[in-house]
């Protein structure tokens, strides 16, 4: 079962960066532009990308597993950089989880406008400079060291 959910990993993770970029260009529309609909369609996408995340680290924890197992039996695996991958994924669900928690209560509190929009938008960049760093290291893995491929 856990190379299974090893070998989704590969396939998960492209969701939530999809909808994490997607999510920060829109929310950067929104406030832009002022249009409700940018504003929505961004919350929606930070909702979604917080749930696939979910299911990437799950399965990148799986992954991480799998890859100790092989290194248990004689494989070199570059268990430093998966632990630094693994740390900024770990920070990146945590903070836009924290970003979805705190967007969703301004706008349920109906208090998302002037100084809060521009707060959450600089939040937003924070994040997906977070997610960059995140991507490059995962994008090291397979480059550099042929894992998941």
């Amino acid at each position: 079962m856990m190379e299974v959910l090893a070998s989704l990993h590969a396939k998960i993770i492209h969701f939530p960066i999809a909808f994490l970029m997607l999510y920060i260009l829109l929310e950067f529309l929104g406030v832009t532009f002022k249009r409700d609909f940018f504003s929505k369609a961004a919350h929606l996408l930070l909702l979604l990308a917080v749930i696939t995340a979910l299911f990437a680290v799950f399965t990148g924890s799986q992954a991480k597993a799998l890859a100790q197992k092989w290194g248990a039996g004689g494989a070199v695996i570059p268990l430093n950089a998966i632990g630094e991958h693994e740390q900024y994924a770990t920070i990146i669900l945590w903070y836009f989880a924290v970003l979805l928690v705190v967007r969703s209560y301004l706008v349920f509190k109906k208090k998302f406008s002037g100084v809060f929009k521009y707060g959450v938008l600089i939040l937003a960049f924070i994040g997906g400079y977070l997610l960059y760093e995140t991507s490059e290291y995962g994008g090291k893995l397979v480059y550099k060291y042929g894992l998941g491929t």
